[in-house]
């Protein structure tokens, strides 16, 4: 079979009228008839750009120049917009970009799963600036510069943005990247650290730093110096994410974060490398609207799938008969158990179940369930919902983030289960960026 050889990339740049976003926030046009991807245009614009990359069936662009910009263009709060990959949305304004997540929403449902809610619901917003407590940050040593990159990868590259600062990121790590960077140019091994995993509790934050070589005692004093400076707990991660362990404080647990739900009157303890969501205003939001939605009963049975440390399965417990919380992840689970005993809830059941896995046989999918709760990662729930069969289930509530996933799986529930998708809208928790987070109710 003859291979596509890429083709050589114009030097000079194109002017072009942009038509339309696609669901990553990339401007789209056509060239003589084929499509093409434009970073940082928005429709109804001419731009001039570059071309970044040629395809058989499509080509990638950069705008170099907005020559006539479109009614909604904002200027961008972040100084790197347009460079940092961490962002692609910052140009449009928010209320923008909100409805471009709840069009391509709806879009998804009457697409890939034939299905339309009877009721779009008003979208969950919350601040748009410092709201990120978790990512993953890239860090690489430039020898020419002597100096250490820290922050996301470039747009449409493998190479580390050249970041001051950043303003999606919560401000105790947003504010210090520049103070990251210099800490971290004064270590033996600078060249040796791979990556810094963030995450910000409530009370605290956390840094876990990726070394791929072990540190001297002269480099763990200079991070246990930056940790005490700048109010930061610094963690160790020399090999997979079983080795991670505390630097500054030496004594510190690895549950050293937590989140509460004042609403729910419930805490979380959980460890930097735990998975938890990235904006705590948003999922404040969504937990007090899955339980409104849900509407769990003192008599009901409950089934959480997905259920994590226990996000939503302590506010569900606490309002239940019993909880079941089904994860893939033994650590989690363990977590989720530790959190609702230490909060006197005594009424949930966990169990360890790879939810992706066919076919899918186990005790706890013998019982009947009033209610279910689905959060799902990208890849959906659709092996889980084939195998249950909810005789009993009168209401399902599925959170999402990825409404091409959760388009199939509401063709499932609606098409070959017997439910109706009563109401369905975003949720904002990534602002700026195209990633669409959502919740669907789903009603015997």
């Amino acid at each position: 079979m003859a291979r596509y050889r890429r083709k050589k990339l114009p030097k000079d740049p194109v002017e072009t009228q942009v038509q339309r976003l696609s669901h990553d926030g990339r401007g789209i046009a056509q060239i003589e008839g084929k499509t093409i991807f434009i970073s940082g245009a928005l429709p109804n614009e001419t731009v001039l750009f570059r071309y970044t990359n040629k395809q058989k069936n499509f080509d990638e662009g950069v705008t170099l120049e907005v020559l006539q910009p479109a009614s909604n263009r904002v200027e961008p709060p972040c100084e790197h917009f347009g460079v940092c990959g961490g962002c692609s949305l910052q140009h449009l304004s928010c209320a923008d970009q909100i409805q471009l997540k709840q069009d391509m929403l709806l879009e998804q449902f009457e697409h890939l799963g034939n299905v339309t809610p009877e009721t779009v619901m008003p979208p969950l917003q919350a601040n748009s600036l410092g709201y990120r407590r978790k990512a993953r940050l890239g860090v690489r040593y430039v020898p020419k510069k002597q100096s250490v990159l820290v922050g996301f990868r470039e747009q449409q590259s493998s190479f580390i943005a050249d970041l001051n600062q950043c303003k999606v990121l919560h401000p105790s790590v947003g504010e210090k990247i520049t103070a990251l960077r210099e800490i971290l140019t004064q270590l033996t091994v600078r060249d040796k650290i791979a990556q810094i995993e963030v995450a910000v509790g409530d009370e605290q934050t956390a840094l876990v730093f990726r070394n791929l070589v072990p540190l001297s005692a002269e480099d763990e004093n200079v991070l246990c110096h930056f940790g005490e400076t700048h109010n930061l707990l610094i963690y160790l991660q020399p090999k997979g994410i079983d080795s991670v362990y505390p630097l500054y404080p030496h004594d510190l647990p690895l549950e050293s974060l937590s989140y509460t739900l004042p609403n729910e009157g419930v805490s979380f303890q959980f460890a930097a490398h735990d998975f938890t969501q990235v904006n705590t205003e948003i999922n404040r939001m969504m937990v007090q609207q899955a339980m409104d939605w849900l509407q769990p009963q003192a008599e009901d049975e409950v089934l959480d799938l997905f259920c994590g440390l226990g996000n939503f399965t302590l506010p569900l417990a606490k309002r239940a008969k019993q909880v079941i919380g089904v994860e893939g992840s033994e650590s989690l689970v363990q977590r989720a158990k530790a959190n609702a005993q230490a909060q006197g809830i005594f009424n949930t059941e966990y169990y360890v179940a790879n939810l992706a896995e066919e076919p899918l046989e186990h005790i706890w999918m013998q019982r009947d369930y009033d209610k279910v709760l689905l959060d799902p990662p990208r890849s959906g729930a659709m092996e889980i919902i084939k195998a249950l069969d909810f005789k009993q289930t009168q209401r399902i509530v599925y959170v999402s983030c990825n409404p091409s996933t959760l388009a199939r799986d509401a063709g499932i529930l609606v098409n070959e289960k017997g439910f109706k998708l009563v109401q369905a809208g975003v949720m904002d928790m990534f602002p700026h960026t195209a990633h669409v987070e959502s919740m669907a109710l789903f009603e015997r």
